[in-house]
Formats: structure tokens, sequence, C-alpha cells
């Protein structure tokens, strides 16, 4: 690889601090030249053994790709796609070609595909069994050997079980190295995906489970926040679909609802699933919330099938959950709170001031009761004094009254006896 080298240049308007730094550079230059000689045996040295060190990797770097022969099943084909009926048998080829500088040898197989959690198709390590499309594929060379630039041509073929169901299946034909380092053995795949119809009854299917959603407010109560709803889809039927999926957020009876259409969802295989999140901005915090999740898919067609008119029952899930606003909360318990705080304050003292009241009321009727009691009291021994009084003085005049008439008595007596 060439460098550019880019020239040093000096301001033309700075003549005299170019005639002080042409001094300074010539002490530089002499400098440089001096630690150039005394540095320049390891610079080589390390700049061969650095190039030697390329050049020995660009050697030994291992190279190759693969892709669909131009064959009676097609040309220039992205990958491998069949239909055929049960018992059929179907011959096609793949390329090699060593993009190395060496010979290399590969070992060619086919084995049975399947999603990884991101929606990728991979396949069935070699030491893992075929069960499916895998299994049905014979090579004619399992082990080849192709020089430097050399494309080679292997043919294949593909025998359909008789007794095997109508519906998709997915498969890989690969072309693979195992690499030993330092004593870790691992296997580089390289190769195309193969996808099988079984010609019959199509039977497409989608289900939805695992709804789920959450939600992330902010500290005003009044802003929007975010909502996370989380899904899983899985194919159920016997084809290849091509799933959606539509998710509508919204508070108690329908409020504000917000209506988010799902990233692109990769294709499903009969039998597999995957899970998808979605983020749904600006959902208002209106104490409930209810995620709605409508799914829907399409067969997925070869060019020039007609499978359009195969309908896929759409599915539907939700789930709810909690949007509290909890700054607004806060602030309506502390309120509530004042309140009541207040209110039993009032209370309180309405209490104490009653008890107040009842207290100087229950002390002035005491008072007066006292009051009275010493009156009556008084006016009792008043009426005995007065009582002891009027007896003695009856007393005295009937003592001085007895002999008077006692006397006139014997008087009278003495005239009636003369």
């Amino acid at each position: 690889m060439s460098q550019a080298v880019h020239p040093l240049h000096v301001p033309p308007s700075a003549p005299a601090r170019a005639s002080r730094g042409r001094r300074r550079f010539r002490f530089a230059a002499l400098a440089a030249v001096a630690l150039a000689a005394w540095l320049a045996p390891v610079a080589v040295g390390g700049l061969d053994t650095a190039r030697a060190e390329e050049a020995e990797a660009s050697d030994t770097t291992v190279s190759w790709s693969v892709r669909p022969a131009d064959t009676l099943q097609g040309t220039a084909r992205p990958n491998f796609g069949y239909e055929a009926m049960p018992g059929e048998t179907i011959d096609d080829a793949i390329l090699v070609t060593n993009r190395s500088t060496t010979g290399i040898e590969l070992d060619v197989y086919a084995a049975d595909g399947f999603l990884t959690t991101d929606g990728s198709l991979d396949i069935l390590t070699r030491d893992e069994e075929s069960t499916e499309l895998g299994s049905w594929v014979d090579v004619e060379t399992e082990t080849v050997s192709v020089a430097s630039g050399q494309t080679v041509e292997i043919p294949f073929s593909v025998t359909v079980p008789a007794d095997v169901p109508p519906g998709d299946y997915a498969a890989g034909l690969v072309a693979s190295m195992s690499v030993d380092a330092e004593g870790v053995v691992t296997e580089r795949r390289l190769g195309s995906r193969m996808h099988l119809r079984v010609l019959g009854e199509l039977a497409p299917a989608l289900a939805v489970s695992d709804v789920s959603v959450a939600y992330a407010g902010t500290p005003n109560p009044f802003a929007p926040g975010d909502a996370t709803v989380t899904f899983t889809l899985t194919n159920t039927g016997n084809a290849r679909l091509a799933p959606g999926a539509v998710v509508s957020v919204a508070g108690p009876f329908g409020l504000a609802p917000i209506t988010v259409r799902s990233a692109e969802i990769p294709e499903l295989l009969p039998g597999s699933s995957i899970e998808r999140t979605v983020q749904v901005a600006g959902v208002l915090p209106l104490f409930l919330l209810t995620a709605d999740l409508a799914g829907s898919a399409d067969v997925v067609a070869r060019p020039g099938d007609d499978v359009a008119a195969v309908d896929v029952t759409s599915v539907a899930a939700s789930a709810s959950t909690w949007a509290v606003p909890w700054t607004l909360l806060a602030l309506i318990l502390a309120v509530a709170a004042l309140v009541a705080w207040r209110l039993a304050a009032r209370r309180r003292a309405k209490a104490a001031q009653q008890r107040a009241v009842g207290d100087a009321v229950a002390a002035a009727l005491a008072e007066r009761d006292a009051a009275d009691a010493s009156r009556a009291t008084d006016a009792s021994v008043a009426s005995d004094a007065s009582g002891a009084t009027d007896a003695s003085g009856a007393t005295d005049a009937s003592s001085d009254a007895g002999p008077t008439e006692g006397a006139g008595d014997g008087a009278r007596e003495r005239v009636d006896a003369g």
C-alpha cells in the first residue's frame, strides 16, 4: 500500500521566524541524522520482520467462497430453492472457489437449518444428526481439494421421502475446514441456504404468546413516558411465514392510544419462534395501561409461485401494567397528609376548647352548689335558734300565770263555800 507524503510548508508571511527556524532546523537535522545512524539497524530489522510476518500472514490466510452453480434448476441464484413432490429427486450442484494462495482441502456436507434467537438461519454442526432436509441431501464428493484460484463444481442430489408431509423445510449446504488453534479445534463454514417446499396442502398458522408490557415514567408527573412491549411469535403451521406485528398502548377505556408497527421481523420456519420487543414513546401515565398486539403473516413464496390465495389467520393478545405518576401521587399524598394533620389539629383544638368550657361550667356549678349548700346550712342553723327562743318564752309565761289562776280558783272556791 502506498502512502502519500505531505511536504512541510513555511508560512511566507513570517520571514524572520523562518530565518531563526533555519538555524534550529540545521541543529535538529544533525541530531536526527545522528539518532537515525544509531537506530538504523534496529529500525530496519524491525520493519523487515514486520513485513515478513505480514507476508507470511497473507500467504497463510485461507479464504474460499461458495455459491449455487448454474444448472437446470436456475442461474445466478442467491441460494437453493426447490419445489418437489414426495418421492421426487432433484439434481443440482454447488461451486467452491479457493481464494487463498495455497491449495486447501474442504469438507462438503448438508445439515438441517434452524433459526437463532436473532432470527438468522443457521445449521446444525456436523456432530449433530439431521432428521429432515439436511438428511435428504446426498453430496457426490464429501471431501474436495481445491488449488489456489481454482473453482470446483460439486454435484449433489435431494431425494424427498415418499411419506414426508407437505410443507416447507430448510437446510444449508456448506464447505468447511477444521482449524486447530492452540489445541482448540474450531470449524470454519461457508455455505448457501436451501429451502424446499414439499407440494401438498399448506396449512399456515401463526401464534402469539408471552405478551408483557412495562412502563417507565419521568419525574414530571404530567410528561409522557415510554412503554416496552415484549411478545413471542411462533409459526405453528407447515409453511414459511413473513410475520408482522402492530402494538397499541392506551389508558383506561382506550384513552390516549398510541400505535406502533414492529420493526421488520425475520421469516419464521415451521415450528420456530422469535421474541421481539417494541418501544412505544409518548405514553401518558394514566395509572393503568393496556398493550394490544395484533399479529399477521404472509406465506413466503418463491418467484413464480402462486400462494397468495393462502390466508394466514391473524392473532391478537394483550397485557396490562400500572403507569402511576409517582411524583403526582407523592404530591397528592403529601397534600392529603397535610390536610389530615390540619383537620386533626383543629379537632384536637376544638376538643381542648370544649374540655376547658366543660371544666369551667363544672367548676361554676360546683361553686354554685357549694354556695347553695352553705346558705341552706346557715338557714337551718337560724331556724333552730329561733325555735329555741320561742319555747323558752312560752315556759316563762306558763309559770307566771299558774299561781294566779290557782289563787283565783281558791278564792272562788272559798266564796262558794261561804
